[in-house]
């Protein structure tokens, strides 16, 4: 009879024997099993059910829960028992006899992930399946919501989040030292090599570089060395020793080999200088260097260095240069975008969209910078309902963004002649947009001030309009006796070129709130907040008229907020209208 302990049992529980009579033999029907070794799968399958539901209340507050340890994974307290723990894996045997990083929480020992990991990091789901596998003996399937993304053309075998899961695991078998399982998760890393782009192949060659799985290290370099990855892409993201190997493999090697003097020669030492210039966010020196020498942003494939590996702010300020091409492709076809949707930080991803990014471009393997971020992004993090006063996810805002520049109408001529009422008067066209920013600043104050700041356009000094002046021109035309007319058209053509761009960022990043204003100005409300102005009839019509903007400005202010999830900013509900309403109510009321 089969040994119990054996996972397989069942099979041979299950399978014909054979019993010889004499020169006859019988055969058992497959269909009746030996009724002991039934009892032993029944057992079996109830003591892995109890140990199931004894990790099962470990995190709950109930009475059932016998937890005599925590381990803090993501900032979540999980119950452990340190006997079943111990019994399974020599690891957790060592941590608890020598009690390392052990701190009391409730007369409970209390371990931190972190501090257990050499390097990288377990989240909390894969957590979760390691135990249960350690309790049970039988290993779950990985739930959707951190193992598949929000491609829905994807089919999920070899998406970022799918290959993500499947390291976390591998390294926590590794780790914790469970080495059937770490077996059974090199077989599925290794079914990842050939389907993955090969930049989602890199997360595998380091998972198996550190846990010294050779097949799957070995498949991993023979990919990557037959792949278009640039080297510099292998220095920044790859152990030294793996990155030494690749070179060593294929065809980066014989291109070195080919262009020895190339690589020596002063083109190759720029491109360096203005990497490692980079590397300690150090924009001066990249202009000094650009500035002494023949070599351009482009020539460096700057940008896309900068976006995917240097700090946000330094990535901002090479974008601002103005001095590269955004939809410059590198040696894998990626443009600029394609790569700040691989790092998927909403600012970088707004700030190149602005330089004139096309969001609609594709690489040659068919993806779009949307596509890119969508199968590197989880459910758990796309669905995620934001809290109040806590940061929106910023996967969920980065493909909102790109979405939305893709879908959004191109506008029909200059943003400043797109109401009819705009005369073709410099002047008149400059009132239309001071009035237009200063009541978006009204109605609403947290999107406005988004959209001047991605328009440079903060001072808002610059921008009275109708608010500052009660309905005059304010100082529009005040007129400087020194100032030429020459002068000054070219500084009202600057300031109307600021205000054009501010409301072209209202328009592209909250349209619901841009289509209140569009009415608004059309219909030449602009003097409604003055409430106490007219006859007693054209009070109550204002009156009217003010609630039901006051309806239309919560309405879109909603949409642009379920839309976004809460926007760009991690704070963009505001009480200030609502407060602002109230008081000219009041006033009016008085």
């Amino acid at each position: 009879m089969a040994n119990s302990s054996e996972p397989s049992s069942s099979i041979s529980f299950t399978s014909s024997s054979h019993i010889s009579n004499g020169s006859t033999n019988y055969i058992t029907p497959p269909s009746i099993p030996e009724p002991r070794s039934n009892i032993e799968i029944v057992g079996l399958n109830r003591l892995s059910t109890n140990l199931e539901k004894l990790l099962v209340d470990s995190g709950s507050e109930s009475d059932c829960n016998y937890s005599d340890a925590e381990v803090v994974v993501e900032g979540v307290s999980v119950g452990v028992h340190r006997c079943i723990l111990a019994a399974r894996s020599k690891f957790f045997s060592d941590l608890f006899k020598e009690n390392k990083g052990c701190v009391e929480n409730n007369d409970k020992p209390k371990y931190s992930m972190t501090d257990m990991l050499p390097y990288g990091s377990v989240g909390y789901d894969a957590f979760l399946i390691f135990l249960s596998y350690v309790y049970t003996g039988k290993l779950k399937s990985s739930p959707p919501n951190v193992s598949t993304c929000v491609d829905d053309g994807c089919h999920h075998d070899a998406c970022r989040p799918a290959i993500n899961f499947v390291v976390e695991l591998t390294y926590a078998s590794w780790v914790f030292q469970v080495p059937e399982l770490v077996s059974l998760f090199q077989r599925r890393l290794l079914n990842f090599v050939d389907k993955a782009f090969v930049e989602d192949v890199i997360p595998i060659l380091v998972v198996a570089f550190h846990c010294q799985l050779q097949n799957v290290l070995s498949r991993c370099m023979e990919r990557v060395a037959r792949s278009n990855l640039d080297a510099i892409s292998i220095e920044k993201e790859l152990p030294f020793e793996v990155a030494q190997n690749i070179k060593s493999l294929h065809n980066i090697s014989q291109e070195d080999d080919e262009h020895t003097v190339e690589s020596e020669g002063a083109l190759r030492k720029r491109i360096k200088s203005i990497h490692k210039a980079l590397d300690c966010d150090d924009v001066e020196l990249v202009k000094m260097i650009l500035d002494e020498s023949k070599i351009t942003l482009d020539e460096a494939c700057a940008l896309h260095y900068a976006v995917m590996y240097c700090n946000q702010e330094v990535a901002k300020e090479i974008v601002n240069l103005n001095r590269a091409d955004v939809n410059l492709r590198n040696s894998r076809g990626y443009t600029v975008l394609h790569v700040a949707a691989m790092r998927k930080e909403p600012s970088i991803i707004v700030s190149i969209l602005n330089k004139g990014a096309r969001a609609s471009d594709t690489t040659v393997d068919g993806q779009s910078a949307v596509s890119i971020c969508r199968r590197r992004t989880r459910p758990k993090d796309y669905y995620v309902k934001p809290e109040h006063g806590k940061e929106t996810n910023k996967d969920r805002i980065c493909i909102d963004v790109l979405e939305r520049e893709i879908k959004r109408t191109p506008m029909i001529g200059d943003v400043s002649v797109c109401s009819s009422a705009v005369s073709d008067d410099l002047h008149m066209k400059l009132l239309y947009l001071e009035n237009r920013v200063a009541f978006a600043r009204l109605l609403f104050p947290s999107e406005a001030k988004l959209a001047m700041e991605i328009a440079h356009a903060q001072t808002t000094s610059q921008y009275p309009g109708l608010l500052a002046s009660k309905g005059s021109n304010g100082n529009l035309r005040e007129m400087d006796l020194n100032e030429t007319p020459l002068v000054q058209n070219k500084r009202l053509v600057s300031r109307m070129e600021a205000l054009s761009k501010t409301v072209e960022m209202g328009r592209r990043y909250f349209p619901h709130c841009s289509e209140v204003l569009d009415k608004f100005m059309e219909d030449d409300l602009q003097d409604l907040f003055i409430l106490e102005k007219g006859t007693l009839e054209e009070q109550e019509i204002k009156r009217s008229r003010f609630m039901e903007l006051k309806e239309d400005v919560q309405r879109a202010f909603t949409k642009d907020k379920a839309e976004l999830h809460r926007g760009l900013s991690s704070s963009m509900y505001s009480p200030t209208l609502r407060n602002g309403s109230k008081n000219k109510a009041r006033k009016y009321n008085s």
